[in-house]
């Protein structure tokens, strides 16, 4: 079982509420992990294991990913279960970022959802095989065959049936196996006993159907399989062959059906698990070399080659940091030494331990392939390890920047030094949670993904740390940006006693298409000397934190600098720091600047019933509809909406449908703010500007 090719790595990933942790508690059941099932919202006082937060079990969601491990026909597979909410996005990026392969949990009636698309597009960023588990066919209106032409025509998938589900609705109860052509039903209390049987009459067309089209489909994969089925010689390990063959080349997405909450399909499932998804040998993983000014060099799979590990997410506890990593290759033991490349610094495995939701078993080696878990060492995510023979880095995940800010201030001292911890324990865990102190105000300010990102570390620094915080009126992060070219010719003159300060900038400011900041040197003979060069760009860089319109950073600027001047004694580095803080307020007002807002991409969903109100609702923030695609009885709205009007909308949303609507909201882009709204909003950050400073 310790053999490479027997471990699978996979995360759990899905829109909110499809049922992923419901999905882990029974694959964790079956595995005989846990001896009892309990139920996500803790309704018998316990809730599900993954769901090992108290806020979690309250809420009935996932806030933060936990990975766990089983066992299951000779294979050890490695499992994270991760969040749906889109304010808990960096948990699915982390996750998937070490997966080697991942479940794709879909919903038999609500199909392809916006989450399920925002994970679809993580799985690809990190190029993560996965099979498709259409869970819930209990539900009333569950229809498996439309979620299966949602997979190719809403996130351009190459899906193939491999199980029907025998009944849907409350009828549902088993499923019928397209590759040995059986069905299985599970009974039992819970689901336990698999009983194999015929197929039922009436679907023996349909299967038959069913599966020509998978044969149809797993031939492309597999030389030998098309020639089997032309002398009709198809045999079961054929067929998985070429299966296994089209997942991992990411050509095919084998699809499942079941319920895991009514104990059906979960077993079948595991086996798919086993069968379909990669080894951590059939992956090709890179690392950059950093002697080698950072070439990509292939990683092995063999324990015998030095460490490379990477930490992909931390959690400080209250005995001490617990980091959790991948190892990607050679072998780690209990009291090696190993390096961490971004600092230098070594540091000697104290404790090693494999996790399982909230507790630890301890190890005394791992291997490549592994995921496990450090306790007590000091490091940041994203971290590579290796044993110091190599000066190997991995590549970083993606993390998408903060969108909404609260200020938050506690009520006395005491509360002052916990929420101090807490945001020094939060700010490490978690990258899209920021915390800083604003300079001119000296509040304390934190962002992140969405109120209910925020909404929850809140409520964990009152529980976990005894601090008792308010928070402030959500700040949306504004931008600036400039609309003109204008010019900037500016000298910084200083003198004191002995020698001064002396430098000339001169050249023009101009907006950039991109969004990004560039700095050209035209500077021609030797104007201003090179070794200064670096001061004038780092002077224009400072600028760009905080614009002289309504003190936001500013976005999309290139600064082309062309003349200049220097003194032999006089100039420095400072002096043409200052020269370029100067040069940048000159020219600033009169390259028209304008105020940028965050547009959201909105999606609500809900019954069609109450469409247009919703559209109402959406249209009175701003918004612009960009799509509105009904389906049966649910219609998906699509739409930009600027975030300064979405605050407070989920209670909105909630009284317009009943509360049977629900709606996720990611970043989209930066747009200009309306005259109309313009000239009323920078009245209202000025004055909060002055009255911070006051």
């Amino acid at each position: 079982m310790n053999t490479i090719d027997n471990i699978r790595n996979i995360g759990i990933s899905a829109h909110i509420d499809s049922g992923k942790t419901t999905l882990t508690e029974r694959i964790l059941y079956y595995t005989k992990r846990i001896f009892a099932i309990h139920e996500v919202r803790g309704k018998d006082g316990v809730g599900a294991t993954m769901d090992s937060m108290e806020l979690e079990r309250e809420r009935g969601i996932t806030i933060a990913s936990a990975a766990t491990y089983c066992e299951w026909k000779g294979h050890r597979i490695n499992i994270i279960d991760t969040p749906g909410h889109v304010d808990f996005t960096i948990e699915v990026e982390r996750a998937l970022r070490v997966m080697d392969g991942a479940v794709l949990i879909l919903c038999a009636v609500g199909g392809v959802q916006s989450q399920s698309i925002t994970v679809d597009r993580q799985m690809n960023r990190y190029e993560v095989p996965r099979i498709a588990f259409i869970n819930k066919c209990d539900r009333s209106g569950a229809n498996p065959r439309r979620v299966v032409r949602q997979l190719r025509e809403k996130l351009n998938h190459n899906p193939v049936l491999l199980q029907l589900p025998i009944g849907l609705e409350n009828q549902c109860k088993g499923v019928v196996d397209l590759v040995s052509m059986k069905a299985f039903y599970f009974e039992g209390r819970s689901g336990d006993e698999i009983r194999t049987d015929e197929i039922p009459a009436d679907m023996r067309d349909q299967a038959g159907a069913a599966r020509e089209a998978l044969l149809d489909a797993a031939s492309m994969y597999s030389d030998d399989l098309m020639e089997a089925i032309l002398e009709d010689k198809v045999t079961e390990p054929l067929i998985r062959d070429a299966v296994r063959s089209g997942t991992i080349s990411r050509e095919l997405t084998p699809v499942f059906v079941g319920s895991a909450y009514k104990n059906i399909g979960v077993q079948p499932l595991l086996d798919a698990i086993n069968s379909y998804l990669p080894s951590p040998l059939d992956v090709q993983n890179t690392a950059l070399d950093l002697d080698q000014d950072e070439r990509p060099v292939p990683l092995e799979t063999d324990a015998r080659k030095p460490v490379v590990a990477l930490a992909f997410k931390l959690e400080v506890t209250p005995y001490g940091q617990l980091t959790y990593l991948r190892i990607y290759q050679g072998a780690i033991q209990k009291g090696a030494d190993l390096m961490i490349i971004r600092t230098g610094k070594k540091i000697k495995v104290g404790r090693l331990v494999r996790m399982h939701a909230d507790q630890m078993e301890d190890l005394t080696t791992a291997q490549a392939g592994d995921i496990v878990a450090l306790f007590g060492i000091d490091c940041s995510s994203g971290d590579t390890f290796t044993d110091g023979t190599l000066h190997y880095s991995m590549s970083s995940m993606f993390v998408p920047e903060p969108v909404i800010s609260l200020t938050i201030s506690p009520q006395d001292n005491k509360s002052q030094d916990n929420m101090s911890k807490a945001l020094n324990r939060f700010t490490r865990e978690d990258p899209t949670f920021k915390s800083y102190v604003d300079s001119e105000s000296g509040e304390t300010i934190i962002s992140g993904m969405g109120e209910l990102h925020l909404d929850v570390y809140v409520e964990r620094m009152k529980r976990e740390f005894n601090a008792d915080v308010t928070t402030g009126m959500p700040q949306v992060a504004y931008r600036e940006a400039i609309t003109r070219q204008a010019v900037f010719d500016y000298i910084h003159k200083k003198q004191t006693g002995g020698s001064g300060q002396f430098g000339r900038v001169a050249g023009f400011m101009a907006p950039s298409s991109e969004g990004t900041y560039e700095f050209i040197n035209e500077i021609k003979g030797g104007a201003i000397p090179t070794e200064f060069v670096p001061a004038v760009d780092k002077g224009f860089r400072s600028c760009l934190e905080k614009g002289l319109l309504v003190r936001f950073p500013v976005l999309g600027m290139n600064i082309t600098v062309n003349d200049g001047k220097a003194h032999s004694v006089d100039s420095s580095d400072m002096a043409f720091f200052q020269a370029a803080v100067g040069a940048f307020k000159q020219a600033y007002m009169k390259a028209k600047p304008v105020i940028l807002e965050p547009i959201m991409k909105v999606t609500v969903e809900g019954p069609s019933e109450f469409q247009g109100n919703v559209m109402g609702a959406i249209n009175q923030r701003r918004g612009i509809i960009t799509s509105s695609i009904e389906d049966g009885a649910f219609t998906t709205i699509e739409a930009e909406v600027p975030l300064a009007e979405m605050f407070g909308y989920a209670t909105t949303l909630r009284s317009l449908t009943q509360g049977k609507a629900e709606f996720t909201m990611e970043f989209s882009r930066y747009a200009k703010v309306p005259e109309s709204l313009s000239e009323e909003l920078k009245t209202t950050l000025r004055e909060k500007s002055r009255g911070d400073k006051k």
